[in-house]
């Protein structure tokens, strides 16, 4: 194995080519991947092709400043029973960030201010992510509930009501600031009933 394929395993399947600034370097990268070894990502990154269908992938180093949310954080906080279609990651509305189709990856493109607020570090399989927190997932079921089905979402809230560790103080200023406070009221409210 080369010291291309070796860094890149090593380092959880995926390499950029930031790590490595020469030339001669640049050129194993780009016919490994002719060879078929790696994959491109997007510009300057590269995945072993094991690494794509792990259940966890490096989300920082594919999608830099991403912050993952909806379904993935209901699920690391056990807040749905709903297997997540795809990585679903933040971003700044903004931004723009060209994925392939190869890669399970569904962006959410959400205002600046709103990627300020309820995210937290976790480390996942080995990864360092950047992950909305329990409150702020909450507050984003109500938020998508067209999108993800009311089911889905009252089953959130519903597990959310359950935790011993709930703030309902912080769901209430995440909810106002999200501007479903209202909504998510009715939603407690019928819960509670």
């Amino acid at each position: 194995m080369n010291e291309i394929m070796y860094k890149a395993t090593s380092q959880g399947g995926i390499i950029t080519t930031a790590e490595f600034p020469n030339q001669s370097d640049y050129l194993k990268i780009v016919r490994a991947k002719e060879r078929g070894e790696l994959i491109r990502v997007r510009h300057g990154v590269y995945a072993v092709p094991d690494a794509l269908f792990n259940t966890m992938i490096d989300i920082e180093r594919i999608v830099p400043k991403g912050i993952v949310c909806l379904y993935n954080a209901w699920a690391y906080h056990q807040l749905s029973t709903v297997v997540p279609p795809s990585f679903c990651v933040a971003i700044e509305a903004k931004r723009k960030v060209a994925m392939p189709p190869t890669l399970p990856i569904e962006l959410y493109y959400w205002k600046k201010e709103n990627l300020e607020f309820g995210v937290m570090d976790v480390e996942m399989s080995g990864y360092n992510i950047r992950m909305t927190d329990m409150e702020r997932s909450v507050c984003d079921a109500v938020k998508y509930r067209n999108k993800i089905g009311l089911e889905v979402c009252s089953e959130v809230i519903r597990n959310y009501l359950k935790k011993q560790n709930r703030n309902l103080s912080q769901l209430a200023e995440y909810a106002k600031r999200l501007r479903v406070a209202n909504i998510l009221k009715n939603y407690l409210e019928i819960a509670i009933e």
